[in-house]
């Protein structure tokens, strides 16, 4: 992520003023009357009009340049906000799958993208066991991380769910004939 020129805020500057608007705003929404409304629809238009703005930046994009708007994590969440993500859900979703891999590898385990259903994202959530999503120390985290970061990128998806692994083992047949184990094979 590129630094922030001069006037500009650093991450960590734009996250306590998100969680700052996000107390202001539930505290609106809490008080009564004249004053709140009209400045709770005062917040609406401004993001209406601000979502319209940057859908013209979009506009007037090229494919590298909004590729470029789209990964950058503030932007991308504005562009989720007001359904202009240049990307598809699915898109989005998956590669928040694929960046988290490495990080549930390193704690023995994987992580996999297994599509969509209808707006459930699905997930293929191992251990380093072998046993699952839902064995050992962690297997709980792993799940709620890539549950988070999937839900951050798509927050249009309604849930993330974990499916299981496809058994690689080749089915046993329940009955072998007797036939099949003494002859070799009719000259």
């Amino acid at each position: 992520m590129a630094e922030p020129g001069a006037g500009r805020l650093a991450d960590p500057e734009v996250e306590a003023r998100l969680a700052r608007l996000d107390e202001l705003l539930a505290g609106l929404e809490t008080a009564p009357g004249p004053t709140t409304r009209a400045a709770t629809e005062a917040v609406r238009l401004l993001t209406e009009v601000y979502g319209e703005a940057l859908a013209r930046v979009l506009d007037l994009a090229d494919g590298q340049l909004a590729g470029h708007l789209a990964d950058d994590e503030l932007l991308a969440h504005l562009l989720v906000l007001h359904d202009i993500h240049p990307e598809p859900t699915e898109l989005r979703a998956a590669r928040a799958v694929e960046r988290l891999r490495p990080a549930v590898r390193e704690r023995g385990g994987d992580v996999e993208w297994a599509g969509m259903d209808g707006d459930v994202a699905r997930v293929r959530i191992t251990s380093g066991g072998g046993c699952g999503s839902g064995c050992g120390s962690g297997g709980g985290e792993v799940t709620a991380a890539v549950r988070e970061a999937v839900l951050a990128v798509a927050p249009e998806l309604t849930a993330v769910e974990s499916v299981p692994a496809p058994s690689n083992r080749s089915a046993a047949p329940a009955f072998v004939p007797l036939t099949t184990l003494t002859h070799r094979g009719a000259p």
